[in-house]
């Protein structure tokens, strides 16, 4: 209570001061937080600006839900050496109606000069961390006025380049999906069952011009950065695993608002990791999952069990992956749908394994500037796990509808219901099912 009513105070002292500046108009080339943010994917590209001298946007999210889920699985507690005592525990955590924590992000975006822009979130509280802790910060540039060169700026007429800690480019969902308090993008209120998230150290060049987009990033290939060395765990195999080596990221796609009415974006992304200490690809959303304690044994503590009724396929050593996805957008009946391969293994692994997910979000929004809205997805993900003899199934239906009481504030409900197919039975999941309803309430600005 006393961290809710805390986060409160803060987003409210936050909006009375960002009122005050002179600069809280949005800046150029950039994605607002609030509704205008809504089927934005990479930054606008606007060279018709000339801003000078220092100017500053603090921006926030606040998201707090009320969840009424229940789960079920038919996996039975084992006592595997006879001793009496249970060692696999499949007991299900008990589950309650009730609020979760609520999650906030500070947002602070400053123009250093003509065409340079900083960006830094900050997560304030968090399922996972309920302390305040950085996602990380970048510079973004769209023109690159200390080279005082005109071939650069002819260059940078359809380019831009980010370099520093940020959030990989790597297919579009990421662009729709919830990040911990930041939900307005999101039509649902849980991300995909296979989730494409990290941030990573190292820049990125996108090319944008009448509807064709371009983009090649290299990363550090992990979530965060260190100098320690580190030794092949097989240096005399035909894999050395567990070694560091970078990600490379690449997307082509074309995006186009064809007349007033119909907007196509059809876009393919790939990325891949030769190694990796601890590649987080699949497993880099540090926040926690909008669906909490689902699936999860009376073991799991809120701190360390934050990605309930998600699936992490491991791939923490090598990955190769592709997605590939489609915007279209008639009027208000929009449909994004998602088709992903992904290979990879863990670093205690010698072959790849496969997952493959596909996703279909269909929305009508309606009323005046589209401020109300219902819809439905359908995801499903089939996966090879390692010592399982047949591929595993989750299945989630989920059904939304929300309001835009304003630009800065939304409210939506959904139905979800997910089930577990082909699980071990020594596995919690093990004919796992949950369903219900939630509620949630966002601001960002």
């Amino acid at each position: 209570m006393k961290k809710s009513l805390l986060l409160i105070v803060s987003m409210a002292f936050a909006i009375l001061f960002t009122s005050q500046l002179n600069a809280q108009n949005d800046l150029p080339n950039f994605r607002p937080y609030d509704q205008r943010g809504v089927n934005v994917f990479e930054t606008p590209k606007d060279n018709n600006t000339s801003e000078e001298g220092l100017k500053v946007k603090v921006g926030g999210n606040f998201t707090q839900q009320f969840q009424a889920l229940s789960h079920e699985t038919k996996a039975v507690s084992i006592d595997t050496d006879g001793d009496g005592k249970i060692d696999i525990n499949n007991d299900l955590i008990g589950l309650s109606n009730g609020f979760n924590l609520a999650t906030a992000n500070l947002n602070i975006d400053a123009l250093l000069m003509d065409g340079v822009r900083l960006n830094l979130v900050t997560y304030l509280s968090s399922r996972h961390h309920p302390e305040t802790w950085v996602k990380g910060g970048y510079l973004q540039f769209d023109k690159l006025p200390f080279l005082n060169s005109s071939f650069a700026d002819k260059a940078m007429e359809n380019i831009t380049i980010k370099a520093g800690h940020m959030e990989i480019n790597y297919g579009d969902a990421h662009y729709r999906r919830s990040d911990n308090g930041a939900t307005l993008y999101n039509p649902f209120v849980e991300n995909y069952i296979l989730d494409a998230f990290t941030t990573e150290i190292g820049a990125e060049v996108i090319y944008q011009k009448n509807g064709i987009i371009a983009v090649g990033s290299v990363t550090g290939g992990e979530i965060k950065g260190d100098v320690l060395e580190q030794p092949a765990l097989n240096p005399d195999g035909p894999d050395n695993l567990n070694t560091k080596a970078p990600s490379l990221i690449g997307k082509l796609g074309y995006d186009k608002q064809i007349n007033d009415d119909l907007r196509v974006r059809v876009t393919g992304s790939a990325y891949y990791t030769a190694s990796s200490k601890s590649n987080t690809l699949y497993g880099g959303d540090r926040t926690g999952s909008r669906y909490y304690l689902v699936m999860e044994n009376t073991d799991a503590k809120t701190d360390t069990k934050f990605t309930s009724g998600r699936y992490n396929p491991g791939f923490r050593d090598k990955v190769a992956s592709f997605m590939g996805n489609v915007f279209l957008k008639y009027k208000g009946v929009e449909f994004f749908g998602t088709y992903e391969n992904a290979n990879g293994r863990g670093s205690n692994e010698s072959e790849m394994r496969n997952a493959t997910q596909l996703a279909g979000d269909l929305i009508f929004r309606f009323g005046k500037n589209e401020n109300f809205y219902v819809g439905g997805r359908y995801n499903t993900l089939t996966a090879e796990v390692g010592g399982n003899a047949d591929d595993v199934t989750i299945n989630r239906v989920a059904g939304s509808a929300g309001w835009f009481i304003n630009q800065y504030i939304l409210v939506k409900l959904e139905y979800v219901n997910q089930e577990y197919k082909d699980f071990a039975q020594t596995s919690i999941l093990n004919g796992g099912k949950f369903n219900g309803v939630m509620f949630e309430a966002a601001i960002g600005f």
